[in-house]
């Protein structure tokens, strides 16, 4: 690949190559239609089921609906880049991109452009199906979903940097975290309840997650106090030593991929 500036042709290229694929394969739409309108659908369902118990009001509703709708923003964005690259070992397509003048940023960069068309589509149809089955707007919360997102977002991207770290050093048997991963983070991070719920054990490795701290600073505005600016700063710093660690980790894995010729894998 070139070391030339970056390009923003060879990057909507890129993106207009998986748009293309996508269109020839609806079926791969699964992920930002069914999926997204199960979960709502799911989740919905339980939070009015437990609302109408007595004693338990309408915070439980708020906080599985508010969480679904925003655990999609993590799990489009990693799910379109991991799944963008694995496209590329299914299609046995990753020499000829070797081969090309792309860089490994503008290939990573026009995946997470796509990615970006499908992550919102498939928070719209959650939030949509909120709104329509269970009256319930995530708008609501206002200003704070922005930055709250904004985190959720990188974090969703840093997941995927990291699944292809993996997938680059161990083939594509290694593929199953770009799922298996979100559902282990996703009880870690409190998204439906706060950390203080889960097993006392494993509370200093939720702490550790900078999704957690984002899905607490949602549940405050839910309870109606506001942005606490504290956590989403210590989610922000979470998510940029994630970041950090995972560029480090995935230069590292390709150099590997490079030097021991794991390229004949997918040729």
């Amino acid at each position: 690949m070139s070391s030339s500036g970056l390009s923003w042709t060879r990057i909507n290229a890129v993106s207009r190559r998986h748009r293309y694929v996508m269109l020839r394969s609806p079926h791969r739409l699964f992920d930002i239609t069914v999926w997204p309108l199960v979960d709502c659908l799911l989740f919905g369902s339980i939070g009015a089921f437990v609302g109408r118990q007595e004693g338990a009001g309408a915070q439980a509703f708020g906080y599985l609906l508010a969480g679904i709708v925003l655990w999609h923003v993590v799990y489009q964005s990693q799910i379109a880049v991991s799944t963008g690259f694995l496209e590329e070992a299914w299609s046995r397509n990753l020499l000829n991109i070797m081969v090309t003048p792309l860089k490994e940023v503008e290939y990573v960069a026009g995946v997470a452009l796509f990615g970006m068309i499908k992550l919102v589509l498939g928070v719209g149809l959650v939030a949509f199906t909120a709104l329509v089955f269970f009256s319930f707007d995530i708008t609501d919360l206002g200003f704070g979903l922005i930055p709250i997102s904004a985190v959720l977002l990188v974090v969703g991207w840093v997941i995927a940097l990291f699944v292809i770290g993996v997938v680059l050093r161990f083939g594509s048997g290694a593929e199953a975290l770009a799922w298996g991963v979100m559902f282990l983070v996703l009880p870690l991070s409190g998204v439906f309840y706060p950390v203080s719920a889960l097993p006392g054990a494993v509370q200093p490795i939720a702490q550790a997650l900078p999704t957690t701290h984002a899905f607490n600073a949602m549940r405050q505005l839910l309870d109606g106090e506001g942005l606490d600016w504290g956590e989403i700063g210590i989610a922000a710093v979470g998510a940029a030593v994630m970041a950090a660690l995972a560029l480090v980790y995935l230069v590292k894995m390709l150099h590997v991929f490079r030097k021991r010729g794991y390229i004949s894998r997918y040729s």
